[in-house]
């Protein structure tokens, strides 16, 4: 099986090589015709050189039509990054070294900068600065193709929700007669970059597939199937106990690793009734903390069009997805069988009967979606998928939480005494008791705007289109057919003009003061850790129940959290310049944000805790 740079190899030399190649043929062809001796050489460097010549032409009339378009919506074209190089390849290869590298959208001071040392850099540093220099819109267009970032709710509200039908994640079939990258569209790459990873799932499909995934998956995440808390709670105590052998044992623990475990097991347990058991499995200590290896399709997003260039030799996701496969392989097969023998004892037992079998009472997420199909991949797709979410989203959620709450000893105990009287210092908390702590939901959510689970995302165009402009006083923008139009929660969360001067620091009270109505009420789309409009998070009250019923199963043993900076490993640690941003989170935070498809720490989150002492507080709540 041919790798993935071998494929577009050969894609690109029949697209682009092909015009040239017959130009040159037919040089040859009409000189040998007329009776000119013009050389080969000669003729080969003539083909040559009409290839720039023709990309240039295609690239001129490509913006020349746009314009003309543009006017006629009686729009204009959007603020484009303009670099050193051609086609701005320096700017995609300084965004995908700040990929790794760096932190969510601190600046760079010119464009000029884009060659310099790369050393202490932040994920998405370079984007502030130009939005502050261009507007809250750019066009970053590398390559010629036009990909129109944005932090603007409006502009999302009308992605997610208003004209939803118009961007998709991938216009398979769709292709532009006047655009450069016209062998595949943009949209249909991320799915192309992606597939080998979420296949057809919910998250990297669209149209009626995607609504076949929704529809199979909505029914199990009904509140009777997701305030069920025992699940979540035999991990809990798993998770309470090594804390507290490592406590004991006068050693932190990597919370971020632990809780994962916990997401892990619980979300296995949830979709397939069957629990991997990570939390058995050893536990870190300090500086030996492996993130594994999930960046690979997060990687081929940053680097665009040509990522399988980057894997010539081999397809990068095939490794891990072996592992993945041997675990959920036999799983689906088992269940599949499984329900063939319970519909095959059903007809046998109605075959005088024209009553159809009733549908599987579903005990898992995996046994609802056999009721709506056997075919193992779809099956596969949809569980890896919905386990992806599950796990790595919630995790990085827990860890911002537990950080928060040990750098702002003022916040956890106000939120441990909310703890201690809605529920007690040991009872099991219940759907009821969490819809009713406040305070509990305003720290989730705080946590979630500062360090979104996933803070960059990306749609695609379908039909040309305008979007309101930031100033009211000039013309809306221009959206071109087939563009991508990549969002960053991230930075939205964090604009002073959204959320007001204090916007970078952590206040929990925002969404509960007189802040909530005047900057989050009047307009909804400017916090969305769960996406929104058709395509909202399916699990988004699963994981409000899940993080609220861990958080209180925590401060319910132990008091108080703190950071362990000695435990991290002296390449995890900020750079010491770092402080010279102060007061934003990247001068006073102490890790390093990472992210692959979501957001992560770098070598973990290290913690210590203080055990509970028995107290009295809450015991009315309890009987």
């Amino acid at each position: 099986m041919s790798s993935p740079g071998v494929k577009l190899l050969a894609r690109l030399t029949l697209h682009v090589f092909s015009k040239p190649i017959a130009l040159g043929f037919g040089v040859h062809y009409l000189s040998r015709r007329v009776g000119l001796d013009i050389p080969v050489w000669m003729t080969v460097l003539f083909a040559a050189a009409s290839l720039p010549l023709y990309v240039t032409y295609r690239v001129l009339r490509k913006n020349a039509r746009q314009r003309r378009e543009a006017e006629t919506m009686g729009a204009r074209i959007a603020p484009a990054i303009r670099t050193k190089w051609l086609g701005n390849l320096d700017w995609m290869r300084k965004m995908v070294h700040l990929r790794v590298h760096g932190y969510p959208g601190i600046m760079i001071k010119r464009f000029s900068e884009l060659g310099c040392s790369l050393m202490h850099i932040y994920i998405g540093d370079g984007l502030t600065e130009v939005l502050d220099e261009l507007g809250p819109i750019i066009n970053m267009r590398v390559l010629w193709m036009d990909s129109i970032f944005t932090t603007c709710p409006e502009h999302l509200k009308i992605i997610l929700s208003t004209d939803f039908n118009n961007y998709v994640k991938g216009m398979k079939g769709f292709i532009h007669p006047n655009r450069v990258d016209s062998y595949r569209s943009q949209g249909e790459r991320f799915q192309y970059g992606f597939s080998s990873v979420l296949g057809t799932g919910v998250f990297n499909s669209d149209g009626e597939m995607w609504k076949f995934h929704r529809a199979m998956t909505r029914p199990f995440f009904s509140r009777d199937k997701i305030s069920h808390f025992d699940t979540f709670d035999s991990h809990a105590e798993d998770v309470i106990a090594i804390m507290k052998e490592r406590t004991r044992g006068g050693y932190s623990v990597d919370f971020q690793d632990l809780i994962g475990r916990f997401t892990m097991d619980s979300a296995t347990e949830f979709l397939f009734g069957t629990c991997v058991n990570s939390l058995k499995a050893n536990i870190p200590y300090g500086h030996n903390v492996a993130f594994p290896p999930s960046a690979v399709i997060a990687e081929r997003e940053y680097i665009g069009a040509i990522w399988p260039l980057w894997e010539i030799f081999r397809d990068k996701s095939a490794a891990p997805m072996k592992i993945v496969s041997a675990f959920l392989d036999p799983i689906i097969s088992a269940a599949i069988e499984r329900r063939r023998a319970v519909e095959g004892m059903s007809t046998t037992t109605n075959v005088n009967s024209e009553k159809k079998p009733d549908t599987v009472q579903a005990e898992t997420l995996l046994d609802e979606l056999l009721n709506s199909t056997s075919d193992p991949k779809i099956l596969k797709d949809e569980t890896l998928n919905i386990l992806l979410a599950g796990r790595d989203t919630t995790m990085h959620v827990m860890t911002m939480v537990i950080y928060f709450l040990s750098i702002y000893p003022e916040v956890c105990a106000r939120l441990r005494e909310e703890v201690l009287t809605h529920v007690g210092p040991t009872r099991r908390p219940t759907y009821d008791d969490i819809k009713d702590m406040k305070y509990l939901r305003a720290v989730i959510n705080e946590s979630m705007r500062l360090y979104p689970s996933v803070p960059f995302n990306v749609k695609e165009c379908i039909q040309a289109t305008t979007w309101p402009s930031p100033n009211p006083n000039e013309k809306p923008i221009y959206i071109p057919a087939g563009s991508k139009t990549p969002f960053s929660t991230f930075l939205m969360h964090r604009r002073p003009d959204l959320w007001g001067p204090d916007a970078e620091e952590f206040s929990p009270d925002r969404f509960l003061d007189e802040r909530l109505k005047k900057y989050l009420l009047n307009n909804p789309f400017q916090f969305l850790p769960f996406n929104a409009g058709p395509r909202i998070c399916l699990g988004q009250q699963f994981a409000y129940n899940e993080m609220s019923f861990m958080l209180i199963r925590l401060l319910q043993s132990f008091s108080s959290f703190s950071i362990d900076e000695a435990a991290f490993a002296p390449a995890a640690r900020p750079p010491a310049e770092w402080k010279d941003f102060a007061p934003a989170r990247k001068g006073i935070d102490k890790f390093r944000p990472k992210m692959h498809l979501t957001m992560y720490t770098t070598d973990g989150m290290w913690i210590k805790v203080k055990e509970a002492e028995a107290t009295n507080v809450g015991l009315e709540a309890e009987s």
